[in-house]
């Protein structure tokens, strides 16, 4: 007999998620998460590869860990199966959710996952306005629902006080990367900023407390702005990643002449003067920055940054350029027990986001 499946609403949690904190992505994974695509618009005239760039992830990611794909409807499930099967993956290790979606970034509307010393998996689960950007979102932003009734998750949704009403507290996987002892990385320009502003209202010191009260934070570390051509305005994972518990990544441009260059500078020199949790100082590690990708005149935000640390793998964007090789060997030396893996993404950065920002880890 089927297992039933239990209710979204008697899934939620009404205590705070005391002792909870939202693990590195280095540590174990029980699966990582996508969601198949299917909006064209996202890569007008270049649709046609990237389901085949999904279908490659998939196959490096699943001999490692399970791979939960959300997927539109049962035809989407099928040819998401096939594509699959020509791609050599054991269908064994996948799980499909029919769950619709507006677009494919599952890092920035699927809950994150904390985890308490007992081992119990949580799901934070903050609200998605679309990058306060675009109005195609309450798909993305109902996700979580369905999914926490199917996977029965313990579910915290974070709050705020303003004015007489409590309000959902908006928070994208993006717009943050952990060490996974108690540092988040972050900008002020995505997070702080009045342009796509987030939380209007909110101030930098409720927003602290919520990031330490609900993912187990204990240090903020704040840098100005991302890269050229981010339309989330700011987001953490093409600027700085975390690649040990005190160990950074760090995209530097050396073209002075470049409009990332000054950004890239003031995330360098801000990040010399900090420390993490422990109050060590970081060890910044230098990660190249591709030359620009224009596409339709537009710059793209094309950085090595936006890698992915699977179980077994790292899944790397490379953009056919002579740089591709200093940040493969760059990021093995980072992660020497893990095989690190090129994806092409010039295709792919053309719906604006590629590995990092298609993911999202659920830990074991």
């Amino acid at each position: 007999m089927a297992k039933k499946e239990k209710s979204f609403v008697e899934t939620i949690e009404a205590i705070s998620p005391a002792d909870y904190r939202m693990p590195a992505e280095w540590e174990l994974h029980a699966a990582t998460w996508l969601a198949w695509p299917h909006q064209r618009g996202d890569w007008p005239q270049k649709f046609k590869p990237i389901p085949w760039v999904f279908a490659e992830i998939v196959r490096l990611l699943h001999t490692g860990e399970r791979v939960r794909i959300l997927v539109e409807d049962s035809h989407s499930e099928k040819r998401a199966r096939k594509m699959l099967e020509r791609s050599s993956v054991d269908l064994g290790q996948i799980d499909f959710f029919r769950v619709p979606t507006d677009r494919s970034w599952t890092r920035d509307f699927l809950p994150l996952f904390v985890k308490n010393p007992q081992g119990h998996i949580a799901a934070t689960s903050w609200k998605f306005n679309g990058w306060a950007k675009y109005d195609n979102y309450r798909h993305d932003a109902a996700a979580y629902k369905p999914l926490a009734g199917k996977c029965d998750w313990t579910v915290f949704k974070p709050k705020v006080k303003l004015g007489d009403h409590f309000r959902r507290v908006v928070l994208e996987g993006g717009a943050i990367d952990v060490n996974g002892q108690g540092t988040l990385l972050a900008t002020e320009e995505c997070l702080l900023s009045e342009i796509q502003a987030r939380n209007p209202g909110l101030k930098k010191a409720e927003l602290e407390n919520l990031l330490s009260q609900y993912l187990g934070i204990k240090k903020i570390l704040w840098l100005g702005e991302g890269i050229v051509g981010d339309d989330t305005h700011g987001h953490i994972d093409d600027l700085v990643r975390f690649v040990g518990p005190r160990t950074v990544v760090v995209a530097s441009e050396i073209d002075a002449s470049d409009e990332n260059y000054d950004r890239l500078r003031d995330a360098w020199r801000r990040l010399e003067k900090m420390s993490n949790e422990r109050n060590e100082a970081l060890e910044l590690v230098a990660l190249p920055m591709p030359e620009k990708v224009v596409f339709h005149g537009k710059r793209l935000p094309a950085s090595y940054a936006n890698f992915y640390v699977g179980n077994q793998v790292v899944l790397v964007p490379t953009f056919n350029d002579p740089k591709d090789r200093v940040a493969l060997d760059t990021l093995a030396r980072c992660f020497p027990t893990r095989k690190v893996v090129p994806i092409y993404a010039r295709d792919l950065v053309w719906g604006l986001g590629t590995l990092h920002c298609m993911t999202q880890q659920e830990p074991a």
